[in-house]
């Protein structure tokens, strides 16, 4: 097992425990990591949140097909949208993929209707993550 699947699986282990499921010395883990980190390979460290536990119960996957000419300024709007947690500029036929969490189907449809001014959305509710 590397550095790197071990923090994918806890980005908050210590390099001691790191460093014994890789048979390295924390000093080395601790080294190795910096090094990765300051190369850019690691980026950031995040925090992974059960959105259900929270009252948003409800995931989907959108796809937005931007009106000609103003996909720059859908783009610069996207962080304004809590909703979204992830977007994506894609290929094909659609230009962004998006995630999006909401409590209900009330607020699903409210996220919709302020998504259309921007283009033509297709929308997937996810049932289960495998």
């Amino acid at each position: 097992m590397s550095i790197l699947a071990v923090l994918k699986e806890n980005s908050r282990i210590s390099f001691a425990d790191l460093g014994r499921k890789i048979s390295l010395s924390p000093s080395a883990v601790r080294e190795r990591i910096h090094k990765m980190e300051d190369a850019g390979i690691i980026k950031k460290y995040s925090v992974q949140i059960d959105d259900k536990k929270l009252g948003s119960g409800l995931e989907a996957f959108m796809l937005l097909r931007v009106f000609p000419g103003k996909l720059k300024s859908v783009i610069d709007k996207i962080p304004v949208f809590p909703e979204i947690i992830e977007a994506h500029r894609i290929t094909g036929s659609q230009n962004l993929h998006l995630k999006v969490v909401v409590k209900n189907q009330l607020q699903l449809q409210q996220l919709l209707d302020k998504l259309m001014l921007f283009g033509d959305t297709t929308t997937f509710l996810i049932l289960s993550e495998i």
